[in-house]
């Protein structure tokens, strides 16, 4: 039996996982983040009997059904968030976005509506959104073919997402307003979105490293906040380039405070800080 303390992360083992995640997920794993492998893994390899790190990287490798890749993510994805994160954005797209869609909607220049929560995480930004939306169109709904994506590249989160069942701390930042039309009491501490807003959202696994995403149509906004902070500037330009084919024309990118796409972009102009507009085709 080995014991956490007997397993170590050689420079060798972390520079295997660090390339391992780079190619196949675009995220940069610095020396820094030894500890956190470590930290995140070695109760799985002492589970599963390994040895070493060199063992389990062996075994990710050569694992076809690509199930040990999709646990590792798991293991090492970074998914801190929370209703109403970044407030400005919510309200820009309440009081600016929505009532553009809705005057096109009106002048029948657009017959539907669809979101993007990019790196959804455990689904604070999707139910944001779609609470949003149902608030401004309310019963228009009815009548309108609107959507939200939320996609992950962790399966773990996902499921979170998809049962949309939060913890009484978690919905602290709610309004009580929300609150009583949208959620449900489960049991003593847990609370669960009805179907006004889940019927909305569609919860699907997704690695933005994907040179063409499976989609048939078109977004009107795609928000991806705190995920490009992860990749290095050439996998955020090119991610940056396929928001923008799947963007319709004067669709909205919505991304981190602590990120930029630079004044410059050549497929987006700047709004305000962390809110981006395509440029018309």
């Amino acid at each position: 039996m080995y014991t956490s303390t007997q397993i170590k992360l050689s420079d060798h083992e972390f520079k295997l996982i660090s390339n391992l995640i780079f190619e196949r997920f675009g995220i940069v794993l610095t020396e820094k983040k030894k500890s956190l492998i470590v930290s995140r893994l070695h109760k799985l390899l002492i589970k599963d009997g390994f040895s070493t790190f060199k063992d389990y990287y062996n075994y990710i490798v050569t694992d076809k059904s690509g199930k040990a890749l999709s646990l590792l993510i798991d293991k090492l994805s970074t998914n801190y968030t929370y209703f109403f994160r970044e407030k400005d954005h919510f309200e820009y797209l309440s009081h600016q976005v929505f009532p553009e869609l809705k005057i096109k909607l009106e002048q029948k220049q657009i017959s539907t509506i669809r979101l993007w929560s990019a790196g959804c995480s455990s689904g604070e930004e999707p139910y944001t959104l779609s609470m949003l939306l149902d608030q401004y169109f309310s019963n228009q709904l009815d009548s309108i073919d609107a959507g939200i994506l939320a996609t992950d590249i962790s399966s773990h989160v996902l499921q979170i997402s998809n049962a949309g069942i939060y913890g009484i701390e978690r919905i602290k930042p709610l309004p009580e307003n929300l609150k009583k039309k949208y959620l449900i009491k489960i049991g003593k501490e847990n609370w669960q979105f009805n179907e006004r807003v889940k019927r909305l959202l569609l919860f699907k696994r997704l690695n933005l490293m994907r040179s063409e995403y499976p989609f048939k149509g078109k977004f009107d906004v795609i928000f991806c906040r705190n995920v490009m902070i992860y990749f290095d500037s050439k996998t955020r330009d090119e991610i940056v380039q396929r928001f923008s084919r799947y963007l319709n024309p004067g669709g909205y990118l919505f991304i981190g405070h602590s990120e930029t796409l630079g004044r410059s972009n050549p497929h987006f102009r700047y709004i305000q800080p962390a809110v981006y507009r395509k440029f018309d085709d």
